[in-house]
C-alpha cells in the first residue's frame, strides 16, 4: 500500500515539475516578446521624433550628422509606414541639402581661386621688368572683370565693425597705378560678380 502511495505521489510531483516548466518556460517566453514589442515600440517614436525633428529643422546636427542618423534609422528596419514616408521625404530634403553644400564649396574654392589669381596678377604687374609686360598682365587681368569701369574699394581703416575706405577708383585705374608705383601694398577683401560670373565689384583691404 505505501509503495502505491509513493509511486502516486511521485507521478503528482513529476506533473507539477513539468506544469511548473511549462509554465515557466511561456512566461520567459511572453516576457521576450513583451521587451522586443516595447524596444520597437520604443524605436518607432524616437525615429519618428528625430526624423520630424530633420524635417522642421529643429535640431543642430551638421548634415553629416543627419544623414548617420538616418543611416542609423533605415538600419533598424522598422518596416513601419509612417517612418518610411518620413525616412523617403527627410532624404530628398537631406539630398538638396548636400547638393547645397557642394555647391557652395565649390564657390569657395573658386573664389579662393580668383583671390589667388588676382593678387599674383597685381604682384606681377607692380613688379614687372617693362611697360609691355605690365600691360600685357593688365589686359589679361581685365578679363576678369565685367568691364574696365568696375569700382574698386579699398580698405584702409577697420573700427568696431564699419570699414573706412580710401577714394573710389576703377579696375583699368587700379592696375596702372600698380604699374606706376611698382608694389601692391593691399590684397583682395570681398568680390562680387554678375550673373555670367564676371566680377562686378571688388573690394581690397591694405596688407
Amino acid at each position: 500500500m505505501k509503495s502505491k502511495i509513493t509511486t502516486v505521489l511521485m507521478v503528482l510531483l513529476a506533473v507539477f515539475i513539468t506544469l511548473g516548466g511549462t509554465t515557466s518556460c511561456k512566461s520567459k517566453k511572453r516576457l521576450a516578446r513583451e521587451a522586443a514589442e516595447a524596444e520597437y515600440k520604443s524605436k518607432v517614436e524616437q525615429a519618428t521624433k528625430d526624423l520630424n525633428a530633420i524635417l522642421d529643422d529643429e535640431t543642430l546636427w551638421s548634415l553629416e550628422e543627419k544623414e548617420a542618423r538616418v543611416k542609423t534609422i533605415k538600419d533598424w528596419n522598422l518596416q513601419n509606414a509612417e517612418v518610411d514616408d518620413l525616412i523617403f521625404q527627410v532624404e530628398k530634403k537631406l539630398a538638396r541639402e548636400r547638393a547645397q553644400k557642394e555647391e557652395e564649396e565649390r564657390n569657395k574654392q573658386e573664389a579662393q581661386s580668383v583671390n589667388a589669381t588676382l593678387e599674383k596678377n597685381f604682384t606681377s604687374i607692380a613688379r614687372s621688368g617693362s611697360v609691355s609686360q605690365a600691360n600685357r598682365d593688365i589686359n589679361e587681368t581685365l578679363k576678369l572683370f565685367e568691364s574696365p569701369n568696375v569700382p574698386v574699394l579699398i580698405i584702409i581703416k577697420q573700427n568696431a565693425g564699419f570699414n573706412d575706405y580710401d577714394r573710389p577708383t576703377t579696375i583699368e585705374n587700379y592696375l596702372n597705378y600698380l604699374k606706376d608705383q611698382k608694389k601692391a601694398t593691399e590684397k583682395v577683401y570681398d568680390i562680387k560678380y554678375n550673373a555670367n560670373g564676371m566680377i562686378n565689384e571688388l573690394e581690397l583691404i591694405k596688407k
